[in-house]
């Protein structure tokens, strides 16, 4: 469900949120703590993470902004208007499943 309000991760206001799951549902989450966050970080941080990282030591807002990986993203995303649509790419480390 989207509305617009306030990113608790870019502290973006007037944009549209979408629940993040700290712990994502896959991992156990389905009834722990969630985030309203803009699309695009909710976007960023599938494409750094995996949903194992982002359970064991990312699951606090805290935790992802003081992250070195998010942090450069956070800077820039926040210099951006509202209504931007960001275009969001899987890291390189995220794109092939190493073996």
């Amino acid at each position: 469900m989207e509305r617009t309000g306030l990113c608790e991760l870019c502290g973006r206001e007037d944009v549209e949120t979408t629940k993040h799951h700290l712990t994502p549902k896959e991992e156990g989450g389905t009834f722990l703590g969630t985030a309203d966050l803009c699309i695009p970080c909710h976007k960023q941080i599938h494409a750094l993470y995996t949903n194992k990282e982002l359970a064991l030591r990312l699951n606090t807002i805290e935790a992802l902004q003081s992250d070195g990986q998010i942090a450069k993203y956070l800077r820039w995303i926040r210099k951006q208007p509202p209504a931007v649509l960001i275009r969001t790419r899987k890291s390189n480390s995220r794109q092939h499943p190493v073996k």
